[in-house]
C-alpha cells in the first residue's frame, strides 16, 4: 500500500475512532456523478472567481452609555439563605 498524501492520511486520523461502525466504499469517478465536495479545494473570496460575495462591514455602533450596579451585601446573605433552604440545590465540591 502506497503512502497516503497529506489530506488522505488527515481524513485517516479524523474517522478512524469510528472505525468498525461505518464503512467507506472508493466510488470510480465514472461511476460516482454526483459532486463530491470533500475533494474540492474551496475558492478564496476574492473579485476574480466566480463565486465572489463582498463582505460587508459590520456597521459601527457607537456606546451611548453604561450601567453600573452595585448589590450590597444583605442582599448576597439572603440569597446564600435561599440556597440553603432550597431541597433541589447542593454543593458541588
Amino acid at each position: 500500500m502506497k503512502t497516503p498524501n497529506r489530506h488522505i492520511l488527515r481524513w485517516q486520523i479524523a474517522i478512524q475512532e469510528y472505525r468498525g461502525n461505518m464503512t467507506i466504499v472508493h466510488k470510480y469517478e465514472n461511476i460516482h456523478k454526483n459532486a463530491d465536495g470533500l475533494r474540492r479545494w474551496p475558492l478564496s473570496n476574492n473579485i476574480d472567481t466566480p463565486g465572489y460575495a463582498p463582505e460587508e462591514a459590520s456597521p459601527q455602533i457607537p456606546i451611548e452609555g453604561t450601567s453600573v450596579t452595585d448589590l450590597n451585601t444583605t442582599f448576597f446573605e439572603e440569597l446564600r439563605k435561599s440556597y440553603t433552604k432550597d431541597k433541589n440545590c447542593s454543593i458541588l465540591f
